[in-house]
């Protein structure tokens, strides 16, 4: 499903139009990740959570030359699903 669908059935199930759901997406999508750039957890009740993590450096090694690499410490955002949400694809 695309974000048109998405939109589409979203502005269908909450009887808005399909601009307003856009908007609406839109505005929540833009929060999220404002408050995530900001350090802030996320948690959705019965989907998961989300947070941004601080991956530390580390040492890799190219398995044809050998080489060793050291990897730069780096920010990667995680996606942790409610129990809820784990037990419904079970």
């Amino acid at each position: 499903m695309n974000n048109k669908e998405f939109t589409s059935e979203l502005s269908r199930r909450l009887g808005y139009t399909v601009k307003d759901t856009s908007d609406l997406v839109t505005s929540l999508l833009s929060d999220m990740i404002r408050q995530l750039e900001e350090g802030n957890v996320i948690s959705v009740q019965g989907f998961g959570t989300f947070e941004v993590k601080k991956k530390s450096e580390r040492i890799s090694v190219n398995p044809t030359t050998k080489q060793r690499l050291l990897v730069p410490p780096k920010l990667v955002l995680t996606y942790k699903p409610s129990t809820l949400l784990k037990d419904k694809f079970k």
